[in-house]
């Protein structure tokens, strides 16, 4: 599965195969991002105990896409 093909909200099984790391690295990094308030680690959303890793997220990390906000400071 290719980023642009990925559904919305991604597991983080298929996040960690887009992005080319194991799995128990994916849940560590996403263990960082909601100990660091999302300054470090993988962005993840919780829906009760399922986490998933949004697509946009993803994509902007890779710089598939504009970052959020980025159209507001350069207007």
């Amino acid at each position: 599965m290719g980023l642009v093909d990925a559904p919305d909200f991604l597991t983080l099984e298929e996040a960690a195969q887009i992005l080319r790391i194991g799995r128990n690295q994916a849940y560590e990094l996403a263990r960082v991002w909601r100990a660091t308030g999302g300054e470090r680690g993988v962005p993840v959303v919780e829906f009760g105990r399922l986490l998933r890793v949004p697509k946009a997220a993803l994509m902007r990390l890779a710089g598939l896409a504009e970052p959020v906000g980025a159209a507001d400071r350069a207007g």
